[in-house]
């Protein structure tokens, strides 16, 4: 005698009108039961994509102890929308003799044709379900691309807002109290001594909390990272083009004006980047200084305070690009030393350098670098210069359109080719005189405030503070590579 049990199994993977929610399901499968009892499983909110569902992996393991002879579901596709799963399961049903019954389609999984017949509905199950999700992702990466907000929760320092765009409801961020917090968090990283630590001591020793509890060191490295906080201008444009990100917006909405959304791009495709309709609270120079000194994390930002030489985390040998270590003599003169050559002599090393000498000969070379800056007087202190900002963006459309054209010169026919290249040439020239224009426009941007705050350190050099030493160095100098004999710098302006 058979004592096992039917069971009906529903399930939804979302609530909206036009789909059977799990109720009617059962109502349907009861059908099929003529009066008798079944045990139900239901899962909700769970996709057909595979079958890491609760009430499912329940049924399974009721299947497995030999407890039913019979799974009736309301349509093929609420058990699985994967052949490959489908498949698995068909054997597994086999396997221990249960019968599988669908309310809305009916087959005979006893005759070939009817196992025949199985596998094609679940072949379109799964098809169906591959569309559905390619229509969701369309959609998606469709509304990132126009600027709406497409996350959860609203980043750190904003609230959200409801609005309409285009006739489309969407939401906006708007600051709240906390964004000077979040402020903060920049002004402090951009100092040369001050790391993730120092930052959240400060959050812990001054009792700021972060939703509710202490900072923690990856929050300020995702925040640092995040541009939603940066003024967007042609600085921010130009830096993101070259990370390679796929810009939505033109380059005239670039004005500094508004932020920026970085939204993940398809898989094996680029970021995509869009200007937002909410204002922006970081200086675009002052994100990009942070964006720097987190990408040459690796090489000198370790965690710890340098207090040998101000030249400390610029200082490299310029025979290997490793750092040079500080190392006091007994006879009270320091040298420095390349650190590849101290841990396993690969380097041939750079020679006797002193500390004193290095230091002497890069605030020379600062001091001569400042002169060219003298004369520089810019018409604003700060804000955004319009002329420079179109500029930029006529210099970004034409090299856009040469890029156009080269992708063109693949498979063309020569009179194609012909005129390609001709119009290659004419839009290079352009470019040419369009760089000089940007050049000269960011030379006479250049603030008096700046330049004489800088020359200021550099005339009293000697009454000058470690710390601010270490900042007149990082705000002009990237890297510098020394040898007994030669002195490379690597300038930031």
């Amino acid at each position: 005698m058979d004592n096992r049990i039917d069971a009906i199994y529903g399930r939804q993977s979302i609530d909206k009108k036009d789909s059977i929610s799990i109720e009617s399901q059962f109502e349907f499968c009861r059908y099929e039961l003529k009066g008798g009892e079944a045990k139900e499983y239901k899962d909700k909110g769970y996709s057909g994509k595979n079958i890491e569902r609760p009430d499912f992996q329940r049924l399974l393991k009721d299947i497995r102890a030999g407890l039913i002879r019979r799974v009736i579901v309301y349509k093929l596709d609420r058990i699985s929308r994967s052949i490959v799963d489908f498949a698995k399961l068909m054997e597994l049903f086999k396997q221990y003799n249960v019968e599988f019954v669908s309310c809305t389609e009916k087959f005979d999984t006893s005759t070939p044709m009817g196992r025949a017949m199985l596998n094609i509905c679940i072949v379109f199950a799964q098809l169906e379900r591959e569309s559905i999700q390619m229509r969701v992702q369309d959609a998606f990466y469709s509304r990132c691309a126009k600027g709406y907000y497409m996350r959860g929760r609203a980043p750190y320092g904003f609230d959200t807002e409801p609005i309409v765009m285009d006739g489309i409801k969407t939401k906006r961020l708007v600051e709240n109290a906390e964004m000077d917090y979040a402020e903060l968090m920049y002004e402090m990283y951009a100092e040369p001594e001050n790391s993730y630590g120092d930052i959240t001591r400060y959050f812990t020793e001054n009792e700021i909390m972060v939703y509710g509890k202490t900072l923690k060191r990856g929050f300020v490295g995702q925040l640092l990272r995040n541009p939603v906080y940066v003024q967007a201008d042609m600085d921010i444009y130009e830096y993101f083009k070259a990370q390679g990100a796929k810009i939505e917006s033109p380059p005239e909405l670039f004005t500094g004006e508004f932020s920026c959304y970085l939204y993940q791009g398809r898989e094996g495709e680029e970021n995509i980047l869009v200007i937002a309709p909410h204002k922006g609270r970081i200086p675009s120079s002052l994100w990009l200084a942070v964006q720097h000194k987190l990408s040459q994390n690796t090489t000198f930002q370790n965690g710890r305070k340098c207090h040998n030489t101000w030249l400390a985390g610029k200082i490299k040998c310029g025979c290997c690009g490793y750092a040079l270590a500080s190392l006091n003599a007994p006879n009270g003169v320091t040298y420095m030393r390349c650190k590849q050559r101290l841990e396993n002599k690969s380097c041939q090393g750079p020679g006797t350098l002193t500390k004193h000498d290095l230091e002497k000969s890069v605030y020379e070379e600062m001091v001569k670098k400042m002169r060219e800056f003298q004369t520089l007087k810019g018409s604003k202190a700060e804000g955004y210069n319009p002329k420079l900002t179109a500029a930029r963006a006529k210099l970004a459309k034409i090299e856009g359109e040469i890029e156009k054209l080269i992708d063109t010169l693949t498979g063309a026919n020569p009179l194609l080719l012909q005129y390609a290249n001709s119009r290659i040439e004419e839009l290079d020239a352009e470019r040419q005189k369009q760089l000089k224009l940007v050049a000269d426009l960011t030379a006479n941007s250049v603030s008096s405030s700046q330049v004489d705050s800088i020359t200021g350190y550099l005339s009293h050099w000697e009454d000058v503070s470690f710390d601010d030493r270490r900042r007149v160095l990082d705000t002009l100098v990237s890297k510098v590579e020394a040898t007994r004999t030669e002195l490379a710098i690597e300038w930031k302006i």
